[in-house]
C-alpha cells in the first residue's frame, strides 16, 4: 500500500472517526476514591535525527517520524523522542476492567535551557486521521510556541498511528504496541497512554521526558479526531481517574459539557460550525469561532510540504470543487489562545469572549454580499479581504474525501482589488485598524500581527 493510499484509507473521513469515540466508556457513578494515574516508564532520548534511513537495521541510523524541519537552533530548542511503557486500563461503567502492557513513543520539542521555559506543557493528542500520527498543533504554532517557552510534547496514543510508526521504522518502532497484542481493540487503552505521557512530565526535579524542566501548568490539547477522543476521556474516563491536566484545549473539533473545574477552551474554524449551534461561555469554558478559516487550511499544508515529501514521499493532491485551502491563518487565533489557557489556569484570568458566526436556524453559514460569513472572529485576512477565504468546500473522487474539510480560497481580480482599495493607505490602512482591534481583543498575539502589517506592506495592493 502506497503512503497516498494508506493515508486516505485509514480513516473514511472526520465523522467516522469521531463516531469511534462514542462506546469509549459508559457512565456511572463515581468511586470514592479517584483512580491514581502511574508514572511509565522512559526511555530516551533515542539516538538519531533527520534525515536518515527510516529502513536502516541500525537504530542510530534513523529518525523521529515526522521531526520538525523548523529551525529549533535558531530558538534554542532541542527535539528528542522517548520511549513510554506502562499499564494501561480499560474502563467499563467507571470500573478498571483489566490492566494491559503498552510501549508506544513520545516526541517532545522543548528549550533547550531552563531559563528560556515558561514552565508549561502543552501535551498533543497527535491526530491519526490521515492515517499516520500527525502534529497538527504544533505545525501552524511552531514559531509562536519556541518564541513563548512552550514545551511541546506528541503523544502516541491510536493504534492507527502506532501501527504506521512500526511499518515505517521497524528498527526504532517495531515493537510499539497500544492493543496488548491485539487483544485490545477500539483505542481502549488511550485514554491511559495519554495520561501517563502527561504524568511523567510531573516527575519533581524534571524527569527524563521533561529533560529536567519542571511545569508549573500542563496543558492538554488535541485537533479535531482528536479532539474527539479528549472529549471522550474528560467526560468519560476523567470523572473515575486522578486528574493529571491543568487546562483543556479543543480544536477544531468536539468539546465536553461535562461539569469539572478543569478550564475548556473550544477553538473552532468556520468548518466545524455548519449546523451547529454555539455554546454559551461560562467561568470553565470559551467558544471562539474563526471566520473565513478552514478545518485544516494552508498554513499546516504549506508548512508540511518538506516533512511530508521527507517521510511519506509527498503531499497528496486533491481534485475539489473549489480552490482548497483557505489562506485565513487559523493558527494565529489558536497560538493566542493556548496563552489564554495558561493565564486561566495559572492565575483564574478569564479569556475573552468572541462573538459566534452568524448562521441559519438549520445552521448554514450565513454570508455578505461578497461570500464571506458573517460574525465571527475576523481576522484582517478576512475583515480586509485580498480573496475569498471560506470554510466550505467539496469533492467528488474518493480521493477527495477531505475535501470538506479544506476550506476554500479564491484570490481577487486586479479589477476587484483596485475597486476595493483605490490607494496603497486606504488598504493599509484598514489592515491596521483591523490588527489593532484584534490584538486589543485578544485574538491575535502582538507578534503575529506584526507579521501580518509586515506581508500587507509587501503585498504591494493599491499600487
Amino acid at each position: 500500500m502506497t503512503a497516498s493510499a494508506r493515508r486516505l484509507g485509514a480513516t473514511a473521513s472526520l465523522g467516522l472517526a469521531l463516531a469511534l469515540t462514542a462506546s469509549a466508556a459508559s457512565a456511572a457513578p463515581a468511586p470514592a476514591e479517584p483512580i491514581p494515574v502511574p508514572v511509565p516508564q522512559v526511555e530516551g532520548p533515542l539516538p538519531g535525527e533527520a534525515p536518515g534511513d527510516p529502513g536502516s537495521d541500525r537504530i542510530e541510523d534513523t529518525y523521529p517520524f515526522f521531526a520538525t524541519d523548523a529551525d529549533l537552533d535558531a530558538h534554542g530548542y532541542v527535539e528528542e523522542e522517548f520511549l513510554v511503557s506502562g499499564t494501561a486500563n480499560r474502563y467499563s461503567d467507571g470500573a478498571v476492567a483489566s490492566e494491559h502492557p503498552y510501549l508506544t513513543r513520545v516526541l517532545v520539542r522543548r528549550p533547550a535551557q531552563e531559563r528560556d521555559s515558561n514552565a508549561t506543557a502543552l501535551v498533543e493528542w497527535q491526530n491519526v486521521t490521515a492515517g499516520n500520527d500527525l502534529d497538527a498543533l504544533w505545525v501552524p504554532s511552531a514559531d509562536h510556541i519556541m518564541r513563548s517557552g512552550y514545551t511541546w510534547v506528541g503523544v502516541s496514543a491510536q493504534n492507527v498511528g502506532v501501527s504506521q510508526l512500526t511499518e515505517w521504522s521497524p528498527a526504532r518502532y517495531g515493537d510499539l504496541d497500544v492493543t496488548d497484542g491485539g487483544a485490545v481493540a477500539g483505542d481502549q487503552l488511550s485514554y491511559d497512554v495519554f495520561a501517563q505521557a502527561a504524568q511523567a512530565l510531573r516527575v519533581p526535579g524534571g524527569g527524563p521526558l521533561a529533560g529536567g524542566l519542571e511545569y508549573e501548568q500542563v496543558l492538554a490539547i488535541g485537533a479535531s479526531q482528536s479532539a474527539g477522543r479528549m472529549t471522550a476521556y474528560y467526560e468519560q474516563v476523567l470523572p473515575y481517574t486522578e486528574p493529571v491536566f491543568d487546562g483543556y484545549g479543543f480544536m477544531v473539533g468536539p468539546a465536553p459539557e461535562g461539569d469539572r473545574p478543569e478550564p475548556v477552551f473550544q477553538v473552532l474554524s468556520e468548518t466545524d460550525v455548519v449546523g451547529t449551534v454555539p455554546r454559551e461561555d461560562t467561568d470553565t469554558f470559551r467558544l471562539w469561532e474563526v471566520a473565513g478559516t478552514g478545518h485544516s487550511g494552508w498554513e499546516g499544508r504549506a508548512a508540511r510540504a518538506g516533512v511530508e515529501e521527507r517521510d511519506l514521499g509527498g503531499q497528496t493532491e486533491f481534485d475539489c470543487t473549489l480552490p482548497p485551502f483557505s489562506r485565513a491563518p487559523l493558527g494565529q487565533t489558536l497560538s493566542a489562545s493556548y496563552d489564554h489557557l495558561r493565564a486561566w489556569t495559572a492565575r483564574g484570568t478569564l479569556p475573552p469572549s468572541a462573538e459566534p458566526i452568524e448562521r441559519s436556524a438549520s445552521g448554514e453559514v450565513l454570508r455578505a454580499d461578497d461570500g464571506h460569513a458573517l460574525g465571527g472572529i475576523r481576522l484582517s485576512q478576512v475583515e480586509v479581504p485580498t480573496a475569498l477565504n471560506t470554510g466550505e468546500n467539496s469533492g467528488a473522487a474518493p480521493e477527495s474525501a477531505f475535501c470538506r474539510l479544506f476550506g476554500s480560497h479564491e484570490p481577487y481580480s486586479e479589477a476587484e482589488l483596485s475597486e476595493r482599495y483605490p490607494n496603497r493607505g486606504s488598504y493599509l490602512s484598514e489592515v491596521v485598524r483591523a490588527e489593532k482591534e484584534n490584538v486589543r481583543s485578544g485574538y491575535v498575539t502582538r507578534e503575529d500581527s506584526r507579521k501580518n502589517w509586515q506581508e500587507a506592506r509587501e503585498a504591494g495592493i493599491g499600487g
